[in-house]
């Protein structure tokens, strides 16, 4: 996959991410941002507990929207500290 591929799918996981985890959000450039990184943290966590949940792009969609959903709970647990 492309850089700019990923950055367009990390995007709209991101996107998803903030509507999924309310109250959790960074705004519109800030869950992009962490759409990305959840989309790092995916391609990396998923492998490892060896779940395969879809393959092209609506996978990578999925795939990248849990990773930002963990990075939004991750970052709104740190935030209340």
């Amino acid at each position: 996959m492309g850089i700019l591929a990923a950055l367009i799918i990390g995007a709209i996981a991101g996107w998803l991410a903030g509507k999924i985890v309310h109250g959790a959000g960074f705004g519109l450039i800030g869950n992009m941002v962490v759409g990305i990184i959840g989309a790092l943290v995916a391609g990396w966590v998923l492998p490892q507990l060896h779940i395969q949940l879809a393959t092209g792009t609506v996978g990578a969609i999925v795939d990248a929207t849990i990773g930002a959903v963990i990075v939004l709970v991750i970052l709104s647990l740190i935030k209340r500290v």
